[in-house]
């Protein structure tokens, strides 16, 4: 029997993301996906198309709503109390996983580069809706999947993110 590495499959279309090993669903997951919709230009607000891998694991042992900026935990713990006195934050919680493209000229380099826009999978705060449009470009998820994530990939999984109609 072929062993297969496992590959993230986010669909923009039905704000889903799969976790898929030899065809078989391991994990599914309900995700916001940017605002803006679908775009890889930089400054865009849009989520990057196409396919991209794992770049790095941020956040391994950290306490569930841990506060990210600049993907360095500031110490503080998300509450709705927090949220209510900084509402302009993006918040990044939890778990990142940095992605790069692996398309030169759609995804990766110059005005284009996922890695250098700073386009993630991390979680959320849990009053933040899923399954609808609403990230600044990243791809957000419940603090519990994004868990659970990041416990079943490497550095290096593949992720693929489509727009299907």
């Amino acid at each position: 029997m072929i062993e297969t590495d496992p590959i993230i499959e986010v669909n923009i279309a039905n704000q889903r993301l799969y976790l898929i090993d030899d065809s078989r669903i391991l994990f599914e997951a309900a995700v916001s996906t940017a605002r803006n919709g679908a775009g890889e230009q930089n400054g865009s607000e849009c989520t990057p198309r196409g396919q991209h891998i794992i770049r790095a694991k941020i956040g391994a042992g950290c306490e569930m709503n841990t506060v990210f900026v600049r993907r360095r935990p500031t110490g503080e713990v998300y509450s709705t109390v927090l949220g209510e006195q900084h509402p302009e934050r993006d918040w990044i919680l939890t778990r990142i996983l940095w992605l790069s493209g692996m398309e030169p000229g759609h995804n990766r380099l110059g005005s284009v580069d996922t890695m250098r826009r700073y386009i993630y999978i991390h979680g959320a705060p849990d009053e933040d809706p899923m399954g609808t449009p609403g990230s600044h470009g990243c791809i957000k998820m419940r603090n519990e999947d994004v868990i659970t994530l990041f416990d079943h990939v490497d550095v290096g999984t593949r992720v693929n993110i489509m727009e299907p109609g």
